[in-house]
């Protein structure tokens, strides 16, 4: 990344195509430069990583109908996506009421009444005046002309409400998702470490048998009994809490996919190793990072509908002119509609207020700090997004590497292992030998399990950071 372009226009060309361009004020101009020679991530390691783009349905990657099923149920069932789409609702509420300040308004109004007027206020004398039925009918229809754009700009504040109303709820289908499979693989991932450790208790608990043993025949000492049983307490106290981890991990599902902990799918309680994918993970580049991700989509349409409300503070300076036209007739009701009862209006109605000059520049300068507040973060979420990804790559290709020097020890110690029993099968090897390098290659096993736990939350992570999902709800195959 060389070539330097600011981040207005990146997100301009990249995410708000087919939308009206800002005229922005000068503060909004992002002093934030981008490099975007060559596209690709920095951390985009070759054959770790692939530039396809990524997949809408990326969990599907992992290939786990249980997982598939998992995300189907979140995004039916959440509660964060439910008050989400709630607040989206509103906004688009907000955005009919808008647009119906560029409707006529209309009124039709009837009064009948038996009523007497005053003599004295009709200059008649003092005798009453008779009683009488009488109404008054009448129907109006006025229309504001948005001479100055004050409802222009109004509906277009609301618009981009909306538009970041959406963005926010794609964002949190982004998390949602991202969290349910991170929980479910964490479950999984608990079961298999949890199967490994009972292994090494089992190794840790036959070294002791054996130490036993040999302290009855004399060859070994009470001491090394007491050392060896104390690391078998210390080891099986991880399987409570390998166990509460993974109980942790399951209960989260249900709530991320709306249901009670005791209505989990024995699918999902059963998994007893974590699905992975071994391919190279599809990443995209920069540039599609920006115009996918519903953050900054969201921070786009914030700092939009902020400089809208710019202009719509500006018209209060203007005056107002109202289009109006009415009907009506008035009279006794003997009369009803006589051409002598009649009347009817029609004419601009124009109103200018004069407020406090100072007040009102110092609401318009209210609003331009809000958009340049805006502004300000709509940077910070474009920085946020390329420091995430970046980040999740580098910890992910590094820990591949740890990954594949773990696998290289767990192997090595299997190897001796097996070696170690052929040696005592003929023989030339002790059984407390043997159980030594059993008990090493349960451990590095342990390390790997681990690990792998570790690179599961890492593929999501980067997955979250790449903000894939969001692009409508997922349909199953």
């Amino acid at each position: 990344m060389r070539a330097s372009v600011s981040i207005g226009y990146l997100v301009a060309a990249l995410t708000m195509g087919g939308c009206a361009e800002l005229t922005e004020h000068p503060a909004t101009r992002s002093a934030i430069e981008i490099d975007t020679s060559r596209g690709a991530f920095l951390g985009s390691e070759a054959g770790v990583f692939s530039a396809d783009g990524v997949p809408d349905d990326w969990w599907r990657l992992y290939q786990d109908p249980t997982l598939d099923a998992l995300v189907q149920d979140a995004i039916a069932a959440n509660t964060d996506l439910r008050v989400a789409a709630a607040s989206l609702a509103r906004s688009q509420a907000a955005l009919r009421l808008a647009n119906g300040a560029r409707d006529p308004e209309t009124s039709l109004n009837l009064t009948p009444g038996f009523a007497r007027q005053s003599a004295e206020e009709q200059l008649k004398g003092s005798e009453p005046l008779p009683s009488l039925w009488v109404y008054n009918l009448g129907a109006s229809v006025s229309y504001q002309v948005d001479l100055f754009g004050q409802i222009t700009r109004t509906i277009e504040a609301a618009g981009a409400d909306v538009a970041a109303s959406q963005a926010a709820r794609d964002s949190v289908r982004v998390t949602v998702i991202a969290e349910t499979t991170r929980a479910y693989l964490e479950a999984c991932s608990a079961a298999r470490e949890k199967a490994v450790a009972i292994r090494q208790v089992d190794v840790q608990a036959r070294r002791v048998a054996l130490t036993r043993r040999l302290t009855s025949g004399g060859r070994a000492i009470d001491l090394d009994v007491v050392r060896l049983a104390a690391q078998e307490d210390q080891i099986r106290a991880n399987v409570p809490q390998i166990e509460a981890k993974r109980q942790v991990a399951l209960f989260r599902v249900a709530a991320l996919t709306g249901r009670t902990p005791a209505e989990l799918p024995v699918a999902v309680e059963g998994c007893q190793r974590e699905p992975r994918i071994n391919s190279a993970l599809p990443i995209g580049d920069g540039a599609a990072l920006l115009g996918r991700r519903p953050d900054v989509r969201q921070a786009e349409r914030a700092l939009r509908a902020a400089h809208a409300r710019v202009g719509v503070a500006m018209g209060d300076l203007y005056p107002k002119i109202v289009l109006g036209a009415s009907i009506g007739s008035a009279g006794l009701i003997k009369d009803a509609l006589d051409a002598g009862t009649n009347k009817f209006s029609i004419g601009p109605l124009i109103s200018w207020q004069f407020p406090n000059r100072s007040n009102a520049r110092a609401r318009i300068q209210a609003q331009q700090a809000d958009e340049d507040a805006a502004a300000a973060r709509f940077d910070g979420v474009l920085l946020t997004a390329l420091r995430e990804t970046e980040s999740a790559l580098a910890v992910y290709a590094r820990d591949l590497d740890a990954r594949e020097a773990l696998d290289a020890a767990r192997q090595k110690a299997y190897r001796a292992a097996m070696d170690t029993e052929r040696l005592f099968a003929g023989g030339r090897q002790g059984a407390s030998a043997v159980l030594d390098a059993a008990r090493t290659s349960t451990e590095t096993e342990q390390a790997v399990a681990a690990m792998d736990t570790r690179l599961a939350a890492d593929q999501v992570a980067l997955f979250l950071a790449l903000g894939g999902g969001w692009q409508g709800i997922p349909k199953t195959r």
